[in-house]
């Protein structure tokens, strides 16, 4: 099958490894990989904040550059929620738009959920040796449904202990935009989360979302916590972890 994989502009500009092990799982699940060159954001900063005709511009050209993939898959549940939830939103009263935007929505899934519910994968490719715990990231779990999967995979490496944190499921503060917004709010709950964390007593903090992990570790770090390693869970599985 040819996978569409949607990098995001985080994983671009910030740690590319991401998109590499995304690749490599892929590759394991037999799928062809396609990673248009043109690809840029999927318009979600500029959605949350009002700016709807950017976000309607970008839509498009997601469309454009991935319709002809059987699937399109994003290592984060974030950009998956907006391509799948949000973009029908964006061209409302436009028939044979919103027709094309719901189609592509309808074959687009998180990295994890298609692993797991598409590709069925078996074996994955990494190994870890150590504990992890998970943060279950927002968009993820509530506008997508990834909950069970990345911990079934998870509990296919070889070495690997998962060791639930108290409040998975709580927001680690970050929320693109709201961060910046309210710094102060977002800097408590991130405070809160890193707690959680640090009393899991894991080797690292795995999640799905870069945006939530670069929160956490910023917050980890200036809380003085240089031990606790903090990685995408493509980059544990694909083996990529250090």
């Amino acid at each position: 099958m040819r996978v569409g994989l949607f990098v995001t502009c985080l994983v671009d500009l910030m740690r590319p490894s991401i998109g590499s092990a995304a690749v490599k799982l892929l590759e394991a699940a037999g799928c062809q990989v396609l990673v248009p060159r043109t690809q840029t954001c999927c318009g979600q900063p500029g959605y949350n904040s009002g700016d709807r005709r950017s976000a309607r511009a970008l839509a498009a050209k997601v469309l454009v550059e991935f319709e002809g993939c059987d699937y399109v898959v994003v290592p984060s549940g974030s950009c998956g929620g907006m391509i799948k939830t949000h973009y029908p939103d964006l061209f409302q009263g436009e028939a044979v738009m919103l027709d094309r935007i719901r189609r592509l929505g309808s074959r687009t899934y998180e990295l994890t959920d298609f692993l797991v519910n598409v590709a069925r994968l078996e074996r994955v490719p990494g190994r870890f040796e150590g504990t992890v715990t998970y943060h279950d990231a927002c968009s993820g779990l509530r506008e997508l449904g990834v909950k069970g999967q990345p911990r079934a995979l998870l509990a296919g490496v070889p070495g690997l202990r998962l060791k639930e944190m108290d409040e998975c499921a709580q927001c680690c503060g970050f929320g693109g935009t709201f961060a910046v917004k309210f710094g102060e709010v977002s800097a408590a709950i991130a405070d809160r989360k890193c707690a959680q964390i640090q009393a899991s007593g894991a080797d690292a903090v795995v999640a799905g979302d870069l945006g939530c992990l670069l929160s956490i570790e910023g917050r980890l770090r200036r809380l003085g916590d240089r031990e606790t390693k903090v990685l995408h869970v493509a980059e544990v599985l694909a083996g990529e972890a250090s």
